[in-house]
């Protein structure tokens, strides 16, 4: 199985953790979102890596200001669920402080 083949069938467990992320309720919304956007992340790369091969004959990774450009998208990812998490801990930290307090 090529690479690309791979890469679509990956989509349909992460849209299925999506789903029951969403669902469940318990995930906070910030870190939610940030899930979210790594599927901008996918929806960026690929037209990226395709601009890549028709302009400049190579790989994505080896264009870097396109390769760069396209994994920013996943560094939003990484600092939305990061800060989603902290808050919520946060929150929940002030609200044992007051219970006991």
């Amino acid at each position: 199985m090529d690479k690309e083949t791979l890469f679509a069938i990956s989509l349909f467990p992460y849209l299925g953790f999506l789903w029951f992320l969403t669902k469940s309720k318990l995930v906070p919304r910030l870190a939610l979102i940030g899930f979210y956007v790594l599927l901008v992340f996918v929806v960026v790369t690929i037209p990226a890596g395709i601009y890549a091969k028709v302009h400049y004959g190579e790989e994505l990774a080896n264009v870097d200001w396109l390769h760069g450009s396209a994994e920013s998208f996943l560094t939003l990812t990484n600092v939305l669920v990061v800060l989603g998490f902290r808050n919520a801990l946060k929150r929940a930290e002030a609200d044992a402080s007051k219970a006991q307090g």
